[in-house]
C-alpha cells in the first residue's frame, strides 16, 4: 500500500512537471509566434509607409477623349519614348491585331461600295474576292494573312470602285490606318513578319477598362524621383462611366481632340458628329464636382484636312476649333478657379518628336506649379 501511495504522488508529480513543461514550451512558442507576427506587421506597415511616401512623388495624369481621338496611340508613344519600348514578344502579339484590322477594313470597304452612286463597277473577279472577305469579316476569329489572301486583297484594293469608296472614308467609318496597311500587304503577309514600331502605333485595338503606365518625361526628373502615372480609358460612350472614380487626386487631364474628324460621325451613333460629341464630352468633364484639376491640356492630334489643302485654310481651321474649345472651357469653369491652367498644344500622335515636346511642356508646367505651391516661385 505504501508503495502505492508513495508511487502515486511521485507519478502525479512527474506527470504534473511534464505537463507544466508542455505548458511552458507552448507559451514560449506562442510568444515566438507573436514576435514573428509583430515583425511581419511592422514590415507591412513600413512598406505601406514607404509606398505612401513614394506615391506623393507620383503625378497622376488622365488621358481622356472620345473614341478614335488618338488616346491609345499617345499611350503607346509614351511606352516607346519614356520606357523600354516593345520587346519582340510584345511586337509579335500585335500580328493578329494588324491582320484583323486589314481583313475587317477590306470587307467593310467592299460592303460599303454602292453601285447606285459609284461611276465604277467592281470587276467580277474582285467581286468574288470581296464576297470572300465579307465571309471572313463575319467570323469571330480572323485567319492569318497568307500571301495568297494578301494578293487577293491587293487586287480588290486597286479596283477603281473600291478606291472611290475609300475616298468617302469620312462617311463610312474607315480608319486612318487603312491606307498604310493596304500599301504594305506584301510585307505584312510574309511568313516571318514581325510588326514594326510604326505598325504597332497604327494598329487599332479598342480600349476597354482602364490601363496605366508609369514614366518620367525627362531624364533629369529621375534624379529627383518625380514620376508620372498615366491612365488611359475607353472613349466610347459605354466606357465613360469608368472615368468617374479616376478624377480623384489627378494632377492633370490631357483631353484629346481629333480635328480631322470634324465631318465624321461616331462609331456607336452614326447620327452624331464626332466633333460635337467631343465638345459636349469636354464640357461634361469640366462640370464634374470632384474634378479639381489644376491643368487641362487639349491635344490636337491630327491636321485638319479641308477641301482645299492650302496652308492658310488649315491654319484658319485650327484657330477656329481652338477658339471654340477655349470658349467652352471658360464658360464651364468657375471664375474663382484660379488654380487651374488651360493650355492647348497642337501635335500629332504619330510624331514622336512632337509628342515628346508636348509632354515636356506638360512636365514643365506641373513642376512650376509645384514650386509655386511650395513658395519657391
Amino acid at each position: 500500500m505504501r508503495s502505492f501511495y508513495f508511487l502515486a504522488p511521485d507519478t502525479m508529480l512527474v506527470s504534473l512537471i511534464e505537463n507544466m513543461g508542455l505548458l511552458c514550451s507552448k507559451s514560449r512558442r506562442y510568444n515566438d509566434a507573436n514576435t514573428e507576427e509583430n515583425a511581419q506587421a511592422a514590415e507591412i506597415e513600413r512598406r505601406i509607409e514607404l509606398e505612401t511616401k513614394a506615391e506623393k512623388h507620383i503625378q497622376k495624369l488622365l488621358l481622356l477623349g472620345a473614341g478614335e481621338s488618338g488616346k491609345s496611340t499617345i499611350f503607346k508613344q509614351i511606352k516607346l519614348l519614356f520606357q523600354t519600348g516593345f520587346d519582340e514578344a510584345e511586337l509579335k502579339s500585335y500580328l493578329p491585331v494588324i491582320h484583323a484590322n486589314l481583313l475587317h477594313d477590306g470587307s467593310k470597304e467592299f460592303a460599303q461600295n454602292d453601285v447606285n452612286f459609284s461611276k465604277y463597277v467592281i470587276s467580277d473577279e474582285n467581286k468574288d474576292i470581296g464576297e470572300k472577305l465579307s465571309e471572313i469579316g463575319g467570323r469571330m476569329d480572323y485567319p492569318r494573312l497568307t500571301k495568297e489572301l494578301a494578293q487577293e486583297i491587293e487586287s480588290l484594293w486597286r479596283d477603281a470602285a473600291i478606291q472611290e469608296t475609300y475616298a468617302r472614308g469620312n462617311e463610312l467609318q474607315v480608319p486612318d490606318c487603312t491606307h498604310y496597311f493596304m500599301e504594305n500587304l506584301e510585307r505584312l503577309s510574309d511568313a516571318n513578319y514581325v510588326p514594326t514600331k510604326e505598325d504597332v502605333l497604327l494598329a487599332r485595338v479598342r480600349t476597354t477598362g482602364v490601363v496605366e503606365i508609369q514614366f518620367s518625361p525627362v531624364g533629369e526628373n529621375k534624379k529627383s524621383g518625380e514620376v508620372y502615372r498615366l491612365f488611359d480609358v475607353g472613349g466610347q460612350r459605354n466606357e465613360r462611366r469608368k472615368w468617374i472614380h479616376l478624377f480623384e487626386g489627378v494632377s492633370a487631364v490631357i483631353f484629346c481632340v481629333a480635328i480631322s474628324e470634324y465631318d465624321q460621325t461616331l462609331f456607336e451613333d452614326e447620327n452624331k458628329n464626332r466633333m460635337m460629341e467631343t465638345k459636349e464630352l469636354f464640357e461634361w468633364v469640366l462640370k464634374q464636382q470632384c474634378f479639381e484639376v489644376p491643368l487641362n491640356v487639349c491635344e490636337w492630334f491630327k491636321d485638319y484636312q479641308p477641301v482645299s489643302t492650302g496652308k492658310q485654310e488649315i491654319e484658319h481651321a485650327y484657330e477656329f476649333v481652338k477658339k471654340k474649345f477655349e470658349e467652352s472651357y471658360f464658360q464651364n469653369t468657375a471664375p474663382d478657379s484660379v488654380d487651374r491652367v488651360f493650355k492647348i498644344y497642337r501635335t500629332t500622335a504619330l510624331d514622336q518628336k512632337v509628342v515628346k515636346k508636348t509632354f515636356k511642356l506638360v512636365d514643365e508646367t506641373l513642376r512650376r506649379r509645384n514650386l509655386f505651391e511650395a513658395g519657391l516661385l
